[in-house]
């Protein structure tokens, strides 16, 4: 197994929580997602302690550094589909559609839904920061649960044993609940876990409303909006803005399905989407 790449499944992670971690009601008792000895998760594991473990107050600031200045390269944003793409499940336990399909399925579910078509153009939109991957960086640094670093890991993250050897769990500056924050500091003033969603939100922060962007941040932060954790630094806009992001998350999860979107019929309507919302060139 490598050690960069412990899935084999860029979204592995999104199918453990969605079907072990918070099944849709009726299909799993929640109390079974703990089954550490399955050893078909054993890559899910893998990835996990190399999540939990590199991801530290230190590696989140070294990566903001060197890709929120957005200089990765331009591209428009079916570029970036096309880019995104190239990521292929071949070996997803599900389904085996490629990352547009997943993104298209999200997206037309919210659509049938009848949301603004911002929400609807979130879906579209709201992995697209994967891309990371194609930028060299390794999946435990793209995908996964985020968490705040530079405070008390919640024992309500998914293997919060894996903490152990993070070496911030032992650092006074750290390992308290606040850490290095201030109380109710709000959301946009923590570092969370680097990985596609915090990227995504830098690459798409000019361009969308606000709660869009929090859909976009936090979809993957399910111990703020799943478990209730980390109240204390969050500012009331942050708890205005939760509904959002639980509004979002169910369609993220739930919406894949065997049958494929039709691209080729739904590309003129998502056309006119981005081009409402998005430049014609998008800085990575």
């Amino acid at each position: 197994m490598s050690q960069d790449q412990p899935l084999e499944s860029l979204d592995q992670w999104e199918d453990f929580v969605r079907d072990e971690v918070y099944p849709q009601p009726g299909t799993r008792a929640r109390e079974g997602y703990r089954n550490y000895d399955d050893p078909g998760r054993d890559c899910v594991r893998e990835f996990y302690r190399q999540n939990h473990r590199q991801q530290t107050y230190d590696f989140v600031a070294e990566k903001k550094r060197q890709y929120t200045s957005l200089e990765q390269r331009q591209m428009g944003v079916f570029e970036a589909l096309d880019f995104l793409n190239t990521l292929v499940d071949d070996s997803d336990p599900d389904i085996e559609l490629d990352q547009l399909q997943h993104l298209l399925q999200t997206s037309e579910a919210i659509r049938a839904d009848g949301h603004e078509d911002w929400f609807v153009l979130t879906g579209l939109l709201h992995d697209l920061g994967k891309v990371l991957c194609l930028f060299g960086e390794p999946q435990w640094a793209v995908t996964g649960d985020s968490f705040p670093v530079g405070c008390q890991f919640s024992e309500r993250i998914v293997y919060h044993e894996f903490f152990e050897a993070n070496p911030d769990s032992t650092d006074e500056t750290y390992n308290s609940p606040l850490g290095v924050y201030e109380p109710n500091c709000g959301l946009r003033n923590v570092h969370l876990s680097w990985g596609h969603d915090e990227y995504v939100y830098h690459v798409l922060k000019d361009f969308l409303p606000d709660p869009a962007l929090y859909m976009m941040r936090f979809h993957s932060f399910y111990a703020w909006h799943r478990e209730g954790e980390y109240d204390c630094l969050c500012d009331d806009h942050d708890r205005e803005m939760l509904g959002w992001v639980k509004k979002f998350n169910p369609y993220d999860l739930y919406s894949k399905s065997p049958s494929p979107p039709d691209w080729v019929e739904l590309r003129p309507y998502y056309a006119d989407l981005i081009e409402k919302y998005l430049p014609s060139a998008i800085r990575f």
